[in-house]
């Protein structure tokens, strides 16, 4: 039997496919989020899933094989094992998770389960990277966000606001876990004309002398 949320032995629709990133506006990622439900357990779930994948970049195959015990709230880190090469690594979420984080931990607890992946099933089964992507199509649609929503956008989007709050561009390579900076400037790449020009007329240049 395959994942939850997976078709085994079928590849990923967008397979070969590559679409320039569209980072997400704060906004657009609360209005998102916000349409995972507070009560459910599932929707508590989600929420602390997606928060996850926001606040810290982490890719989606990343989080779906964290345990329980991987979750550090007093360092704020993710302890990721199996990193991309196989690498063992450790990755930082902001503090803003830290409630939707802790909810799904009390959740887990009062369903019983101990072990196991920390993103889970109701039974303590695990996820699938394909459940989490037509999740988010489905909220995307929900809270009329008409950008291409997927996990890795998710990753953009955390390094995109890094940028935008003034962290150096070393600081953001290390954070969602690349490889080298040209990684993370090739990610930081996606300027608009609109953008560049408005980010021009905010900067002090030396006065025009005749």
């Amino acid at each position: 039997m395959g994942q939850f949320g997976a078709l085994k032995g079928q590849e990923p629709g967008n397979k070969g496919r590559r679409f320039p990133p569209e980072p997400l506006t704060p906004d657009e990622v609360a209005a998102i989020i916000g349409e995972c439900s507070l009560r459910s357990r599932t929707g508590i779930r989600n929420r602390a899933l997606l928060t996850a994948l926001y606040r810290s970049g982490l890719r989606i195959s990343e989080a779906l094989v964290l345990k329980p015990s991987d979750v550090d709230f007093r360092r704020h880190s993710f302890r990721v094992l199996h990193g991309k090469g196989d690498r063992a690594t450790v990755r930082g979420f902001h503090p803003s998770a830290d409630d939707a984080l802790a909810r799904w931990i009390d959740t887990r607890k009062g369903l019983g389960l101990r072990n196991g992946p920390y993103f889970c099933t109701l039974d303590g089964g695990p996820l699938s990277d394909r459940y989490v992507r037509n999740l988010l199509h489905r909220l995307a649609e929900e809270a009329r966000v008409e950008k291409r929503v997927h996990p890795h956008g998710l990753r953009h989007t955390f390094a995109d606001e890094l940028r935008a709050a003034g962290v150096d561009v070393v600081t953001i390579s290390k954070l969602p876990g690349h490889s080298s900076i040209a990684v993370t400037s090739r990610y930081l790449d996606h300027l608009t004309n609109d953008r560049a020009v408005a980010a021009l007329a905010a900067v002090e240049l030396p006065e025009l002398t005749a």
